[in-house]
């Protein structure tokens, strides 16, 4: 079976040239780009979230601008579009959602779980944000606690910097990150020690 059979790979073989005869990207880069974005995993995100809760000062640039944050852990950031990092507190809760199909901080989360793209997901994050946190991940927010649901674009992307859970003082960096879940850096779930 030939590479390039189905209508599909024919398009991406077609741009990949035009991108690379236009002098935008050429193969290699591209491959590099792809490359990038499939070592990308949520690990890299839950350094940045473990490094914040152990530093201030790095906090402080992560909620300032979270690719050049990404980037001095060695996260490559190059064109991806700006990341922005929204700060849970004891009275806000953040919850990131793409509402038209499945933008996702891919530079510092990797792809986007399968259900973070169902439509499902998306109308209900937006309609009914607390009755789906609860019943799809037993994540109960309290109606005294703000709960905002903010969009995540094809221009902007968001990921959410969870509190760091009571129990954990005294922990490394490397203990903290593995307690940091994908689900906590969009806002479905909150990191917990037990």
């Amino acid at each position: 079976m030939n590479i390039l059979d189905t209508p599909s790979d024919r398009l991406l073989a077609a741009v990949r040239d035009l991108l690379a005869q236009k002098g935008i990207a050429t193969t290699a880069e591209i491959q590099e780009r792809i490359a990038i974005t499939d070592r990308a995993s949520p690990g890299q995100g839950a350094r940045m979230v473990a490094k914040a809760w152990v530093d201030p000062a790095y906090r402080a640039r992560l909620l300032d601008d979270g690719a050049k944050a990404a980037e001095e852990l060695g996260i490559p950031m190059r064109g991806m579009p700006p990341l922005g990092v929204l700060e849970n507190t004891p009275d806000t809760h953040n919850l990131v959602v793409c509402t038209l199909c499945s933008c996702y901080p891919r530079g510092v989360l990797g792809y986007p779980p399968f259900w973070y793209k169902s439509a499902a997901f998306r109308a209900r994050a937006v309609r009914d944000p607390r009755g789906m946190l609860a019943e799809e991940w037993k994540t109960v927010i309290p109606d005294d606690i703000r709960l905002t649901v903010v969009d995540s674009t094809a221009d902007y992307r968001w990921m959410v910097l969870p509190m760091r859970p009571d129990g954990t003082d005294g922990w490394s960096e490397e203990q903290l990150a593995a307690i940091v879940r994908e689900g906590d850096m969009i806002g479905v779930t909150v990191p917990t020690i037990g």
